[in-house]
């Protein structure tokens, strides 16, 4: 009986369900938000690499043309 007693006592109210719910919202699209920069930061790189360096990696021009155009968001 006491383990039903402390696990009702564990139970968060409907507003600190909001507040973490919210939380995790924020951690979600703030991960997000740095992952699309980091895309973003990564395909304008890739278009400032010059023709060797793109042989070297193995890219061509229009390849690296492709992906650095794509929209941040688009994965």
């Amino acid at each position: 009986m006491g383990s039903i007693a402390t696990f009702s006592a564990v139970r968060l109210s409907r507003f600190q369900q909001a507040q973490v719910g919210m939380r995790v919202l924020v951690v979600r699209l703030s991960t997000r938000l740095a992952l699309t920069m980091e895309r973003r930061r990564t395909r304008r790189a890739l278009l400032s690499l010059t023709d060797d360096q793109l042989k070297d990696i193995g890219v061509s021009r229009a390849d690296a043309y492709r992906e650095g155009i794509r929209r941040p968001w688009d994965v």
